[in-house]
């Protein structure tokens, strides 16, 4: 049986066809190292250029508003502050608001009674007719601290200390009857206030351990020799001189009340910390 072998110029012929063939389906395959290298340095050098794959075209995302539950979890976050003194009743800020920052301060909470609601509206309706506008403080207390500032992630271990503090405070009784004026540090408001006199040493032991929280945290601590009392109503800006010039006259309405002297009763069964829009409470023991 006769078989026929093609020649090695036959095999040569094939493949070099099969070379060109793939040539053809591959260009970039053919270009040497040195090719590769120019091409990446100015993109034209006669090799055939590279075939970029397709991206997909960017599609710019929206954020998604946040649900008004969460909001409504971090209201010092998301909440715009304002500085209009218009909104507040003419007051002043005493600090600057930033973001964060919390106002802060400790006192003991006075729950008025009828007989006091009346004896506030007489002594306001004098002060009027002669020429002093106040207005009545929305809530009455005593205060232990200085205003000051406290970072949002101080409040915990803030109030934490306060309450180590005052573990082993007694409760008791402070009563108040002498009118006084004050201003505040920075003149923007007037008050006319009701001086305790008695349960002074209680209240000056109250205010030694807060001072003790308020130098651990680096805070302004409380005033040297401190008058205690509740105020009862303000005026905007450094009116002392004008309620002065009448507070003989409001003191006899007290002195001279429908059964005798007014005497205001604080019952001191617990201190209250607010701290921005939180209220932490401490009793003190029986």
């Amino acid at each position: 049986m006769l078989v026929g072998y093609s020649s090695s110029s036959e095999e040569e012929e094939e493949e070099k066809g099969e070379e060109e063939d793939s040539e053809a389906a591959a260009p970039h395959r053919s270009c040497s190292p040195k090719c590769h290298k120019e091409e990446d340095d100015d993109g034209n050098d006669g090799c055939p250029a590279r075939k970029k794959p397709k991206t997909e075209e960017q599609v710019p995302r929206t954020r998604l508003p946040l649900p008004g539950c969460l909001l409504a979890m971090f209201p010092e976050e998301v909440e715009p502050q304002t500085e209009d003194s218009a909104l507040h009743g003419g007051r002043i800020r005493s600090f600057k608001h930033e973001r964060g920052n919390w106002a802060t301060y400790v006192y003991l909470p006075y729950h008025p009674d009828e007989e006091f609601g009346e004896l506030l509206e007489e002594l306001l309706s004098l002060a009027r007719a002669r020429g002093v506008v106040l207005t009545p403080q929305e809530e009455f207390h005593l205060s232990l601290s200085q205003t000051v500032v406290l970072r949002h992630h101080w409040i915990q271990p803030f109030t934490q200390s306060l309450r180590a503090g005052l573990l082993h405070c007694k409760r008791f009784v402070c009563s108040a009857g002498r009118l006084r004026v004050y201003c505040n540090a920075e003149r923007t408001r007037t008050f006319l206030g009701m001086e305790v006199c008695t349960g002074h040493a209680q209240l000056l032991d109250l205010v030694q351990a807060v001072d003790r929280t308020m130098t651990e945290f680096r805070l302004d601590t409380f005033y040297k020799d401190p008058s205690f009392h509740v105020s009862l109503a303000w005026c905007v800006g450094d009116m002392t001189g004008q309620v002065k010039e009448c507070i003989q006259e409001l003191q006899s309405l007290v002195d001279d009340h429908e059964e005798g002297p007014f005497l205001l009763r604080l019952d001191c069964v617990e201190l209250r910390c607010r701290t921005g829009n939180k209220t932490f409470r401490f009793p003190l023991e029986p």
